[in-house]
């Protein structure tokens, strides 16, 4: 079998230097297992029964069609998707030396998810000069729709005429960033068309996330590209974002900037190969696409309004800009365009660019592509300083944001709430724009997902594998040795790296003579998984760091988790369970607004009240909605084993990138350490307590060297010791406990399993109590509207963890009068939104300021709090049925801080007993 191939019988180099340029040695298709394991990956990918492509010839997001994540069902597709599709056949390229795929994945996208020139037929009305009206966004989707407001000035759009001269057209070229490959919305928004013919066959140009930073997947309503209000209301579904006096029929496309970038990087990875082949010719036009698309892509890199980068705190005084004085240089979250519906009356245009950037976002490495590598500068004449400026920038930026451990936070943004608000006072600067750890999105919040951190360390790495950039390589040795620390793998497959991450602190302000050190920046990792994508991008960020730097331990962990991947093959590639805990907001209610009503093209109405599967009935046709039927009448979590697109290319890529990198020869030559330790001997139970276990063992040998320990607890592993010594804690009281112990070496090999021994915790504590104490912070200033949202987190100060289904915490507040009956919601929580219960409980005897408290516990899934732990962030909101205002000047818990403190005014109890606060 593959796997046990890539385990136990191959060859590894050491690294050596990458060679930068197009001058490298070209890359045969090699025997080595890791080769081969890219093209049994690519083979499954292209299988037609496997179902990865639609009959338009584009990616779905997954193979499987019950998927709800960014997109909301699983054949749709994104621009990433695409992105990913370009690399792996360019990858392919390098293996085959045919090049074909590659140059079929462009065409492809021009005809598809690149807008035609009938999809945006009124760009040539576009005014540089007015290039869109400005409307505020708002925290949360009932402030929509957000009135559009001519009085607040907006800037000077200076690329249109430049990008216009150079390409003879005012069209904009870059991808949507999402569509509905099945249609199965209805709109039939067709590419080419620029209209909607409604259900049927062929893909169909969707939008969707119009309504504020809290707007999550679960509370979105979709949208045709192109709405000639044949669905939805009246105004079809304009007026659900935007207020105006008048609504027109109109077409509107969102690019998503990070894969526009990651095309770029796969035309870069193909010219080189195909260069290194001989073969550059072969995909010149491609290549010339991509540079075109990194000319538009600099619209990511302005103000939404065109307004002055910096201290930009009001949006009637902050001062419309022209020229540069609106750019920020760095890949924000999107650029947009829309415009007139060709044919209803008028011509007019628009462009917004975005002020909020994300570190996920940066790469660093089509930055220096577009501004070193002459087949890929754009035409325009601005375009090489403009992204050899950005290149620089880009770089500041993530060393801005690095922690003291080592990981990435947030971004910033050049509009507080997406209002041009002023943001709270000691908030840190970048050029002038606000620090902000969950740029964009709060639900979940965007900087949370390790994921995001693989995916831009891992464009950091290939930067500094092509260039060697001494920036680069401090801002990813100092990355790769905190993940490494949080990373366990296994010799029977299993393995786990963070998934969620929790911030404290802030970054120092950046001065670029003398940058901070962060030192009151820190991340925690509030739990662990074992997403085989994440793991991908992981593995190819150690690769080129590995293949640069010459670091072996980064390199052995690369094979170790590409290994360990590998076990967790299937028919259609690489895959592991997933348990769906959010599945049950399935049923939550989609935000209309009072008075407005409409249909989606299937009839499923639109009004107040309306349900995410209510507004898409079509889902429990599905033949997995019984799955998650079940969970929503009371059942357990369905489970699901994916195949994602982007997940599974990344997978092919991870093991080519690893073969031509680092596998001697590139072919896997003989000769690398593949004898394994011997088995650790003498494992004895030296100590415990309450809640761990201390083991030893003799420490074992090798014919090289013994590099570490992998320790397991009940068959799963449960840490990777250097040493011979293990202690194993947060242990449930009164327990036995199963160990076992194998021996590691540099060259991936592993041992047999050391015989079992016991140890039992000992007896005398418990995790139902524990001293704790409840931090709060206010996210609503206004003390008189109509929904109070107070921010808790729960932080545990004993010595022994405690159980989070004892917990309740309780917030005292005044109903104020109005009906009895309340709607609470958990908008975020680092410990997942679904892991929180909420509840609001008369006070049986009033008191000034509190006649009820909202009180919050946490289901089995949160588990255990470790000592010193917090429960990362949790954000509440409570309305009254009829949503009457409150008054909560005189309300008990509220404070008016804005960043977290303690408050002995909101109250824990544990195990019924009050361990924190004060009652009122």
């Amino acid at each position: 079998m593959l796997a046990l191939g890539l385990v136990q019988g191959t060859a590894v180099a050491k690294p050596a230097p990458a060679q930068s340029g197009t001058g490298a040695r070209a890359a045969a298709a090699g025997d080595d297992p890791y080769t081969q394991a890219f093209l049994t990956q690519y083979g499954k990918i292209k299988e037609a029964a496997n179902g990865y492509f639609s009959p338009d010839g584009l990616p779905y997001h997954s193979v499987e069609t019950l998927m709800v994540e960014a997109p909301d069902h699983g054949h749709q597709t994104t621009s990433e998707a695409v992105s990913f599709w370009m690399w792996l056949e360019a990858a392919y390229g390098r293996v085959t030396s045919d090049w074909a795929p590659f140059n079929a994945a462009w065409a492809v996208a021009e005809k598809t998810i690149i807008p035609q020139h009938a999809d945006q037929s009124t760009s040539d009305s576009y005014n540089p000069s007015a290039p869109a009206t400005y409307a505020p966004e708002h925290p949360l989707p009932d402030g929509y729709p957000s009135a559009l407001d001519g009085n607040v000035p907006v800037g000077t759009d200076p690329l249109s005429s430049e990008l216009a001269s150079s390409y003879g057209t005012m069209d904009i070229y870059g991808m949507h960033w999402l569509m509905d490959l099945d249609n199965v919305y209805g709109y039939g928004n067709k590419p080419g068309t620029g209209g909607e013919s409604g259900p049927g066959a062929g893909a169909s140009f969707i939008n969707t996330y119009q309504r504020g930073a809290q707007e999550s997947v679960w509370e979105t309503v979709p949208q045709p590209t192109t709405d000639l209000f044949e669905y939805g209301g009246p105004n079809g579904y304009l007026d659900l974002f935007v207020g105006d006096s008048a609504y027109a029929e109109q077409w509107k496309y969102t690019n998503a900037p990070d894969a526009d970038a990651r095309a770029v990087q796969a035309a870069y990875w193909a010219y080189r190969w195909a260069s290194e082949q001989g073969k550059e010719s072969q995909v010149a036009d491609s290549v010339a696409k991509a540079a075109k698309m990194g000319d538009y892509l600099r619209y990511a890199m302005f103000d939404k309004y065109f307004k002055r980068i910096g201290d930009c705190t009001d949006p009637n005084s902050c001062p419309a800009a022209s020229g540069r004085d609106s750019q920020h240089y760095l890949l924000s979250w999107y650029y947009a365009w829309g415009g007139a519906a060709a044919g209803s009356g008028g011509g007019w245009a628009w462009r917004i660019g975005d002020g909020a950037s994300h570190q996920g976002y940066q790469n660093p490495l089509a930055a220096w592509a577009l501004s070193n590598v002459p087949s890929l500068t754009p035409k325009s004449a601005t375009a090489k300083s403009d992204w050899s400026k950005s290149l620089t920038r880009q770089l500041e930026f993530l060393t801005w944001l690095q922690s003291s451990e080592g990981a990435l936070a947030g971004g910033c943004t050049n509009s507080w709430e997406g209002s041009y608000s002023r943001p709270p006072a000691g908030t840190p600067t970048f050029y002038g724009m606000a620090y902000d750890w969950q740029p964009v999105y709060h639900d979940p919040a965007s900087n949370n997902w390790f994921g995001f951190q693989a995916w831009g360390m891992e464009r950091v790495a290939a930067y500094y594998y092509v260039t060697g950039n001494a920036a680069a390589e401090a801002v990813l040795s100092k990355w790769v040795a905190w993940a490494s620390s949080e990373t366990t793998v296994g010799a029977d497959g299993s393995f786990r790296f963070p998934s969620t991450l929790n911030w404290t602190g802030q970054p120092d302000t950046w001065d670029a003579a003398s940058p901070g050190d962060n030192a009151g920046l820190h991340v925690s990792v509030v739990d662990y998984a074992n997403d085989v994508g994440v793991g991908a991008a992981y593995v190819k960020t150690l690769t080129y760091y590995a293949a640069k730097s010459g670091d072996e331990d980064a390199a052995a962990l690369a094979k170790a988790l590409l290994d360990a991947m590998a076990l967790n093959t299937t028919d259609k590639g690489i895959s592991v369970p997933e348990t769906r805990l959010d599945y049950n907001r399935f049923d939550d209610e989609v935000y209309i607004p009072s008075g407005w009503s409409g249909t989606m093209p299937n009839g499923d109405p639109i009004q107040p009240g309306s349900t995410f599967i209510g507004i898409r009935s079509w889902y429990k046709d599905d033949p997995d909605w019984p799955k998650v039927q079940a969970y929503l009448d009371g059942g357990d979590a369905p489970t699901f084993t994916y195949h994602r697109f982007w997940a599974q290319a990344a997978l092919a890529l991870a093991f080519a990138i690893y073969a031509e990198l680092l596998v001697e020869g590139g072919g896997g030559e003989p000769g690398g350490d593949t004898e394994p330790p011997t088995s650790p001997a003498g494992v004895t139970v030296s100590a415990t307590t309450k809640d761990s276990v201390s083991l030893s063992w003799s420490a074992a040998t090798d014919n090289v060297a013994v590099t570490g320990y992998d320790v397991y607890r009940n068959g799963v592993l449960a840490g990777n010791p250097t040493g011979p010594a293990f202690t194993d804690t947060g242990l449930a009281a009164a327990t036995e406990y199963t160990y076992a112990v194998a021996a590691r070496d540099a060259g991936g090999n592993t041992s047999a399993l050391s015989d079992a021994v016991l140890a039992t915790t000992k007896a005398d504590g418990s995790t139902g109590t524990g001293a704790v104490k409840v931090q709060y912070k206010n996210t609503d200033s206004a003390a008189g509207d109509n929904q109070i949202r107070p921010a808790l987190q729960l932080v545990n100060t004993g010595s022994a963890p405690v159980d989070l289904t004892t917990v309740k915490l309780r917030y005292w507040f005044t109903a104020d009068g109005g009906p009895s009956t309340f709607g609470t919601y958990c908008d975020y929580a680092a410990l997942g939104s679904s892991n929180i219960t909420h509840t609001v409980v008369a006070v049986p005897s009033p008191k000034a300021g509190a006649d009820r408290y909202l009180e919050i516990g946490f289901t089995g899934g949160a588990g255990t709090l470790a000592a010193g732990a917090s429960t990362g962030e949790i954000q509440l909101r409570i309305n009254k049925s009829d949503w009457s205002n409150f008054d909560e000047s005189d309300d008990y818990s509220r404070a008016t801080n804005t960043t977290y403190a303690d408050s002995s005014k909101v109250g824990a109890f544990v195990a019924g007993a009050l361990a924190w606060g004060v009652e009122p």
